[in-house]
């Protein structure tokens, strides 16, 4: 079971409300380090660790910053990922650069900050050659193919995704690399995702191991990173058990003297790429109920909607809700909980018991830390809601200043003079 809190009183709240209008997100940044030196510690035994936060989980300047104070690396996919991880102060191997259908300047970018590339497909060996060069240091992203099993735990299913190269197409591209001038070798696979089986990211790691000590053997090609991936998921339902962080260390640690230490090899530096568990619990999306509605069934308005989270709409995922000044109240009412997009699936909670809710009630969302405000989008005119960080001394920090009318029609061409352009934004 998790307990579902939120890290500030109403009365602090209120005073935030006060300053910063709804709908936005805010984060717990006390919450956040401790999870991180949590993680830290729990890879304490590696001969070296490295923790790359997927970028796309939470794309904000000061987030970044907080985690690369505290040594965490960046998970880019993308060029403005890329320039967001160096802004932030993440530099050169600090920066793992994973994308797939990659155009070529993104290549260019990577290499020019030093990134470790992790490539997804054996073609884009010549690619990457052709447009950035071979760089000294190169990785691959493996796909194990279908029911890999190890320990009763069935590791996802790969063969479903558009992601890495096969077993035959990993040993040949670590060769053409070889032979092209590279001379230092990361391995990675991404096979889970929000997956709270701790047994699952200790076979994903006895997989690589046993992947590394093939590669020595079959072509003398000595590894130095291995990368897990993510997937580490959060217990978003009270019912939900957290993953137990130690416990994968410890099974990893194992795993890593069992196969690599036994035989000869090493060291390697341990990498993981989690995002969704490093922020995702400790960021609140805020709103207000505004409307209510009661036809066929029972609605509750928010002036939020699926453009602040999507997650709900797009998966069916469930987020869990808190009534201010109601958490103790029984959860006698059953609503939809909705926001004013023009599509039917614009809800936060379907047929979810709640305390009676009346308009101008504030509604915390919780988990909303990862995968959030990030895949925002401006659909129906729609604008991007504010970020805010609560620091650890209870203040709070704007951290990305919502969007404005003016922001959403800066793109746009029109027939119109700008001064009527002006004159209709008033």
């Amino acid at each position: 079971m998790t307990e579902k809190t939120i890290p500030f009183s109403a009365e602090k709240l209120a005073e935030i409300m006060a300053q910063y209008p709804t709908p936005f997100h805010i984060y717990d940044e006390k919450a956040i380090v401790a999870n991180v030196r949590r993680l830290t510690r729990a890879f304490s035994w590696a001969p070296s660790f490295q923790e790359y936060f997927a970028v796309k989980a939470a794309p904000t300047p000061a987030l970044l910053e907080l985690l690369a104070k505290e040594g965490v690396g960046a998970d880019c996919s993308s060029l403005p990922e890329l320039i967001l991880a160096d802004l932030a102060g993440i530099k050169g191997e600090s920066i793992m650069f994973t994308s797939n259908d990659t155009p070529a300047h993104e290549f260019v970018k990577a290499r020019s900050l030093g990134a470790v590339i992790n490539l997804d497909d054996i073609t884009h060996i010549d690619f990457l050659e052709k447009h950035a060069g071979i760089p000294e240091m190169i990785s691959f992203r493996y796909n194990p193919g279908p029911l890999q099993k190890s320990s009763n735990t069935i590791i996802g299913t790969p063969e479903e995704a558009k992601y890495g190269l096969t077993h035959d197409q990993l040993l040949e591209a670590y060769r053409i690399a070889k032979e092209k001038g590279a001379k230092r070798f990361g391995l990675h696979t991404m096979v889970i995702s929000n997956e709270l089986n701790p047994d699952c990211f200790i076979a994903t790691a006895q997989m690589i191991f046993n992947l590394v000590v093939e590669i020595k053997n079959k072509l003398a090609i000595d590894i130095e990173l291995v990368n897990f991936g993510g997937g580490v998921g959060i217990p978003y339902r009270p019912e939900d058990t957290a993953v137990d962080l130690e416990y994968v260390g410890r099974g990893i640690e194992q795993a890593y003297n069992d196969t690599i230490v036994a035989c000869g090899l090493g060291p390697l530096k341990i990498a993981l790429e989690l995002g969704r568990s490093i922020t995702g619990p400790y960021g609140y999306l805020v709103a207000k109920a505004i409307h209510k509605k009661e036809t066929y069934k029972n609605y509750i308005g928010l002036d939020a909607c699926m453009a602040n989270l999507m997650r709900p709409a797009l998966y069916g995922s469930y987020h869990h809700i808190t009534v201010i000044g109601k958490e103790n109240a029984p959860l006698d009412h059953v609503y939809d909980v909705t926001g004013s997009l023009c599509e039917n699936n614009d809800k936060f909670a379907i047929n979810r018991a709640l305390p009676k809710i009346d308009i101008g009630d504030t509604i915390v969302i919780h988990d909303a830390g990862a995968h959030g405000h990030a895949m925002g989008f401006n659909y129906n005119g729609k604008l991007r809601s504010a970020e805010l960080l609560l620091k650890e001394d209870g203040s709070v920090q704007l951290i990305r200043r919502a969007e404005t009318i003016e922001d959403y029609f800066s793109t746009m061409i029109f027939s119109n003079s700008a001064d009527e352009v002006k004159a209709a934004l008033k």
